[in-house]
């Protein structure tokens, strides 16, 4: 019984490290923003730079101002998801933006 105890802690130490990286990898992934600039360089010191995880920052000017900005966190893959949604929806605006120019147009020759 002793033995089979042994076994037991053992394999639960040498399991909650990658419990506790998943649930830390989680928690990054839903807000890097909130984490400041020495745990994201810890964060990123072992992965490259082009690695889905590695964590990114850019200044984004407040809207309605212009001097003020904020500091926007994200992991490689969630800005490169952002990236395409934006564009995304540009594309979709524009060709709704432009069917109804063409139909307004229409209907205005047609008077």
């Amino acid at each position: 019984m002793g033995t089979s105890s042994a076994v037991l802690v053992a394999a639960t130490l040498i399991a909650a490290p990658v419990a506790v990286g998943a649930q830390e990898k989680a928690a990054l992934a839903e807000m890097p923003s909130t984490l400041t600039r020495t745990q994201i360089a810890a964060h990123n010191a072992a992965l490259a730079p082009a690695d889905p995880d590695y964590i990114k920052c850019r200044k984004v000017l407040e809207t309605g101002s212009l001097v003020k900005k904020y500091r926007v966190c994200r992991t490689n893959a969630k800005w490169r998801e952002v990236i395409a949604n934006s564009s995304q929806n540009a594309r979709a605006t524009v060709e709704a933006m432009s069917s109804k120019a063409s139909g307004a147009s229409y209907m205005l020759g047609s008077d």
